[in-house]
C-alpha cells in the first residue's frame, strides 16, 4: 500500500491532518452522533437520545455543543412552547460522511472474518 502524504512523518504530530480530524471527532459518542444525524437528516434532541439509548442527557447535550462549535452540526431552535430543537449536519459535517462509510466498510469486512 502506497503511503499517503497525510500519513508520512511530519516534524510534529500536532500539525498533522490526522490530529486535526481526531480533535474534532474523538470522544465516546461523537462518531455515533454524526452517524445518527446523517441517517435521520434532521433529528430532534429526544429522538437522538432514544436512538442512542445509553447516552445521558448531559453527555449528549455537551457533545452536541462541541460538534456545533466545531461546525459539524447545526442546532436550530424554534421559539415555541414546549421548546423544539433540531440538529442536522453542516456542509463541513456532510464532508465527513465518506469517512463514516469507509469505517462501516472496514467494520463489515473484518466483522465477517471475526465471527
Amino acid at each position: 500500500m502506497k503511503e499517503k502524504n497525510c500519513l508520512k512523518n511530519i516534524e510534529s504530530f500536532e500539525k498533522t491532518g490526522f490530529n486535526y480530524t481526531l480533535s474534532l471527532v474523538s470522544g465516546k459518542y461523537k462518531l455515533t452522533i454524526l452517524y445518527a444525524i446523517y441517517r435521520h437528516k434532521i433529528i430532534r434532541f429526544n429522538e437522538l437520545q432514544r436512538y442512542l439509548k445509553l447516552v445521558s442527557h448531559k453527555t449528549l447535550s455537551n457533545t452536541l455543543k462541541e460538534l456545533e462549535k466545531d461546525d459539524l452540526v447545526i442546532r436550530k431552535e424554534y421559539p415555541q412552547i414546549p421548546p423544539k430543537v433540531e440538529y442536522s449536519l453542516t456542509e463541513k459535517g456532510e464532508t465527513f460522511i465518506p469517512i463514516l462509510y469507509k469505517m462501516c466498510e472496514w467494520g463489515e469486512l473484518h466483522q465477517q472474518n471475526h465471527s
